[in-house]
């Protein structure tokens, strides 16, 4: 019993020697990580305080029902820069024991943003958006406050983005052709943000204080009972011992992480650890191992059911039932991995690579056996959402559960202390995506104040030529350069709204537009020169950057093909198709990418030459297109390749045995 314990055990050494190269990664590529550990005993205390106190009171107000709409959305947004100022110091140099005198001032700063709103809101009401002299102080405060806080914890892109965005709404008057308007002043600008719903306190922020934060401290309580030991367990149990097995093991632990933690950056790091140096162990290169990491950790951003918050955006921004957003992108996503497991197996295939000792490995039945019952948590979420809950009640309801479920196993049971650990752990990890989401309300209100989002989807449109293909492949590349850098919330909120209207003009549905754009935009975190997730796999990895980022968007071509079929056959999609056509998409599908992922390793049964690669490619192109001529050439070519490859390999494996009898 105690070998067969060391047995399940010993990969995880693994893990164990990395972890301090893992949290060093973490810090430098997510700057959410580099917070300061007060030296102070009380400074520390004081934050945690605040955010139990924060995360307590999301709990109660989704439960109860939330405060006013503007005093609800500023207090949010208070509270978060608060803890940001107090938690993240301004530069790299900065301490990260002690907290500097102007970041304490500007936590208090913060604050009063919102105690502004609280003191004078009826008058704010009563003059119906106009500002007075002190509304402008406050709100050009605050918007400075949230742009400095957004560079503190989520990068300087979208800091920068914003400025460019407040920039463009003052220069309207000297701006040429489309792009110009009668320009504002900065006090009007700001004041629009801050004593209306539109900027600052928008659909953004109306969902980080509602339903982000509550699925943040959900994922919070599922880390803390051990989930990520599950997953990782059960990941190793069903897929270590296959040809190829670490890589695959890695492709469904980040996928999973990714999904419920939002953070690529994080999911890589946390299972990286573990994984990328089980891929080398058994002979994937170090750059091919890091892209896998980063590919499946960035792709569980679009797989349900939390798919990193981002579903509770769009079903806001399209007035649609969180569930139906995640029935509609369940197939394209796992089409997603489909693909990237195709190519984790051809390369093992090409190379000859075997999986882990079976004998080392942890037993479905034992994993389920000892941690099983902290899937029932997620079972519930799917099925109280399916039912038309309100997902502010499914997410309070979940919480609770999880810490029930858990305490049902010794090994998983949160006493007290775990329990406010994970409020406060909940409440720091939706500091970057709440201020992400402040700071993407700046740019979405120069968008509705000045009407450039129109005018955006207008020049794509000419620019297409009334070719829908064109359209998309322009909206494809505006997508792609809108999200660089950017983390995937502000990414799809800001694509939404300049580059999906664009697909409106030609009868494609807003939900298949919407995600035609957020899937670019998250592909966008893949894309070299700003690919986070593929260098923080290559920091584990020990290999080049911008190689392992190039070779994780390979690894992502499926991703590319995806989107297309969604428009181009929005069956796909599942909702209001029938079973016929839903079937023949997915199985369409199915062969387009696994071609596609045949021709980009030059594999499938034996090696492919450069003809039959260029080839193969054209046909999952031409499986996309609703056309029977397309399709049919398509598959005929198809089988032809495949079935002359399967001829060679054949011819060899004969060869083979005949070598070995003489």
């Amino acid at each position: 019993m105690e070998q067969k314990k060391a047995n399940i055990e010993f990969e995880r050494d693994v893990y164990n020697e990395n972890i301090e190269k893992a949290h060093a990664l973490l810090e430098e590529y997510d700057p959410e990580a580099n917070y300061r550990k007060f030296d102070k005993k009380w400074l520390g205390w004081l934050v945690s305080a605040i955010a139990i106190c924060f995360a307590l009171f999301h709990l109660y107000t989704a439960w109860a029902g939330p405060l006013i709409t503007l005093k609800h959305r500023s207090l949010h947004v208070a509270v978060i820069l608060c803890l940001i100022f107090l938690l993240y110091p301004g530069f790299k140099k900065g301490s990260r024991k002690s907290l500097s005198f102007y970041d304490a001032i500007l936590a208090v700063l913060s604050l009063t943003s919102a105690g502004y709103i609280f003191i004078y809101y009826t008058e704010i009401v009563n003059r119906g958006g106009l500002a007075s002299s002190v509304d402008i102080i406050f709100s050009t405060i605050t918007c400075v406050l949230v742009l400095e806080a957004s560079r503190r914890v989520a990068g300087w892109e979208l800091t920068a983005m914003a400025g460019i965005f407040v920039a463009y709404a003052y220069l309207g008057p000297y701006l040429p052709g489309d792009f110009g308007h009668r320009g504002y002043t900065l006090g009007d600008i700001f004041s629009y943000f801050y004593v209306t719903t539109e900027g600052l306190y928008g659909d953004a922020i109306a969902v980080s204080s509602t339903f982000i934060i509550l699925f943040i401290i959900f994922g919070a309580f599922l880390t803390k009972s051990g989930m990520g030991t599950l997953f990782n367990d059960l990941s190793l149990a069903a897929a270590g011992g296959a040809k190829g097995g670490p890589a695959k093991v890695g492709v469904i632990a980040s996928a999973v992480h990714g999904s419920i933690n939002g953070s690529a950056v994080a999911s890589v790091v946390t299972t990286g650890s573990f994984t990328i140096p089980l891929m080398k162990k058994v002979g994937y290169k170090p750059e091919f191992a890091a892209g896998v990491e980063a590919t499946a950790a960035v792709g569980g951003q679009i797989l349900p059911p939390v798919m990193g918050a981002a579903a509770f955006i769009m079903a806001e921004t399209l007035g649609l039932p969180y569930v139906t957003i995640c029935l509609a992108a369940l197939i394209p996503a796992l089409m997603y991995y489909y693909g990237l497991l195709v190519q984790v197996h051809l390369r093992a295939d090409k190379d000859n690579l075997t999986g882990l000792n079976k004998e080392n490995l942890p037993k479905v039945k034992e994993v389920l056996k000892q941690r099983g019952h902290l899937l029932i948590p997620i079972i519930l979420l799917v099925v109280l959402l399916s039912m038309h809950f309100s997902p502010t009640y499914v997410g309070v309801f979940t919480i609770l559960a999880t810490i029930a479920i858990a305490a049902l196993r010794k090994e998983t049971r949160m006493g007290f202390r775990d329990i406010l650990n994970a409020l406060e752990q909940g409440v720091r990890d939706t500091l970057s995506v709440a201020a992400a989401c402040a700071a993407v309300g700046i740019t979405v209100g120069v968008f509705s104040l000045t009407g450039l989002g129109l005018k955006f989807a207008n020049i794509i449109v000419s620019l297409g030529q009334g070719d829908l293909f064109i359209t998309l492949l322009l909206t494809m590349l505006a997508s792609i350069i809108l999200g660089l850098g950017l983390p995937s919330i502000p990414c799809y909120i800001i694509t939404a709204t300049m580059a999906a209207p664009a697909l409106s003009n030609f009868g494609i549905s807003p939900l298949a537009a919407h995600l035609f754009v957020f899937y670019f935009g998250v592909i966008a975190n893949l894309t070299p020169p700003v690919a986070l997730a593929a260098f923080a796999g290559a920091g584990i990895a020990g290999s080049e950057p911008q190689r392992t980022g190039w070779i994780s968007c390979k690894l992502a071509l499926a991703g590319f093909i995806v989107p297309f079929v969604f428009v181009y056959k929005p069956s796909i999609l599942i909702l209001n198709s029938s079973l016929m056509d839903i079937a023949i998409s997915t199985v369409t599908l199915v062969i387009a990418v696994t071609i596609l992922a045949a021709a980009i390793e030059g594999f499938i049964f034996s090696r492919l030459n450069w003809f039959s690669r260029i080839v193969l490619i054209l046909c999952a192109v031409g499986l996309i297109f609703p056309n029977v001529l397309a399709t049919t050439v398509s598959m005929v070519a198809t089988v032809a390749i495949l079935g002359f490859q399967y001829y060679q390999r054949k011819q060899t494996d004969i060869g083979l045995s005949v070598n070995k009898i003489l």
